[in-house]
């Protein structure tokens, strides 16, 4: 897997606005990416279900890591409220 492929999988994971204009033409925006052939294969090929139930379960997550960060990113965000 190329990293221009790896990246156009990222970005239909997290961008909405980029995995609409795939859903809406598969081909184009994998070519329109710079893909070979086979990984424009690829992607037109993907899981549309599944590429949807992805993106909510990682905005879910991404949601949630704003709420309960790691314990030293919840201390620094107390001590820079007070600095303020």
């Amino acid at each position: 897997m190329s990293p221009a492929f790896e990246s156009f999988l990222a970005r239909l994971y997290v961008e909405r606005p980029a995995r609409e204009r795939f859903l809406a033409d598969p081909h184009g925006e994998a070519a329109a990416a710079g893909l070979t052939a086979d990984e424009i294969a690829a992607a037109v090929g993907i899981d549309r279900v599944g590429l949807e139930l992805a993106a909510a379960s990682f905005a879910h997550k991404r949601r949630r890591q704003g709420r309960f960060a790691h314990p030293v990113v919840r201390l620094w965000r107390q001590v820079a409220k007070r600095v303020r």
